[in-house]
């Protein structure tokens, strides 16, 4: 297994794995063509800088994502963070660890970058995520809230 850097062609097989769950296949839509909105948004990603979507591969095959983000800010003495979201894990490959080396790989980039505490926020209704999280380090130490603007 290796990682890397999304790139455009990759948007499909990213989609595909953000809508094969049982929450994420509410929220996305796996067609093809792809929704003009998943281009649009990868697009203003890459040009923003410090927003990317890592993979890991194992075959040639994308068998894993998340989104990472570097924020810059000026709490805590100016220090970055980085924001994890977007998490996914090919069915087929679940219990093998790959979420655990896949945010190693992000915990890396962000401390290569500069930042001082890595973030996210998981649903409530991902029990076994919390699970996971917990287990790689992160505690739940703040109350996450969201305002859907639609």
């Amino acid at each position: 297994m290796h990682f890397k850097t999304a790139a455009r062609q990759d948007l499909p097989e990213i989609v595909r794995l953000l809508a094969d769950d049982e929450l994420g296949s509410r929220r996305e839509r796996f067609e093809d063509p792809l929704p003009d909105s998943y281009i649009r948004a990868f697009s203003e990603m890459e040009s923003q800088g410090g927003n990317e979507i890592l993979l890991a591969v194992e075959d040639g095959n994308i068998i894993g994502c998340l989104q990472l983000t570097f924020i810059p800010g000026l709490s805590r003495l100016g220090m970055k963070r980085a924001l994890i979201e977007g998490v996914r894990i090919d069915r087929k490959h679940r219990g093998q660890k790959v979420g655990e080396a896949l945010f190693r790989e992000a915990i890396r980039r962000a401390e290569a970058e500069g930042c001082g505490l890595v973030q996210l926020t998981t649903d409530k209704q991902r029990p076994d995520a919390l699970r996971f999280y917990e287990k790689l380090g992160f505690t739940a130490s703040h109350e996450g809230m969201k305002l859907i603007l639609e």
